[in-house]
């Protein structure tokens, strides 16, 4: 008995890592497409004559990519990074965060609550699973989250689901 436990356990050593990539594969955001994301942030940036801190965090709450633009301090970056994180985390834009906090007592000294825009989380191509987020800092909220959008854009990967519409009102 001993032994054929250890044998399986060894095949499933030798075996297990490379099947579980091959199955996460598809569904994780790669440093190719975290660095497409950065660029495609950048590239709108500069078309607007406009400076960001960039960061890209997978679904784990890793950082993956980032650039903290000319004129931006460390602190624009820092927040930006939050922002990314708090997408990730919770799978929906910071800028419904803050409509959240009001809704839900408690939600806003949650982990990771960002209740300003610019974090939009990412979504794979067909729009089904949650890859990370993208946090953008250094303008206006609404501007960083357009930067943020053109970021997943410009990656050809997917803007979260809109959200499904409020209940009727009670008669």
């Amino acid at each position: 008995m001993r032994k054929i436990f250890c044998c399986g356990l060894a095949l499933a050593m030798l075996a297990g890592p490379q099947a579980v990539l091959a199955q996460r594969a598809s569904q994780v955001l790669t440093a190719d497409s975290a660095e497409a994301i950065v660029e495609g942030c950048k590239a709108f940036a500069l078309a607007n004559k406009r400076s960001h801190g960039i960061a890209v965090i997978d679904s784990g709450g890793n950082l993956v990519a980032a650039l903290r633009m000319d004129g931006n301090s460390p602190g624009v970056m820092a927040f930006a990074t939050e922002k990314a994180k708090a997408a990730a985390m919770w799978g929906f834009p910071t800028a419904g965060m803050e409509q959240a906090a009001k809704a839900l007592p408690g939600f806003a000294d949650a982990p990771y609550v960002v209740a300003l825009g610019g974090g939009v989380p990412i979504y794979s191509k067909d729009g089904k699973t949650l890859l990370g987020g993208v946090g953008t800092s250094g303008e206006s909220a609404a501007d960083d989250i357009a930067c943020s959008e053109a970021g997943i854009k410009a990656a050809g990967l997917s803007l979260p689901p809109p959200p499904p519409p409020p209940p009727p009102p009670a008669k």
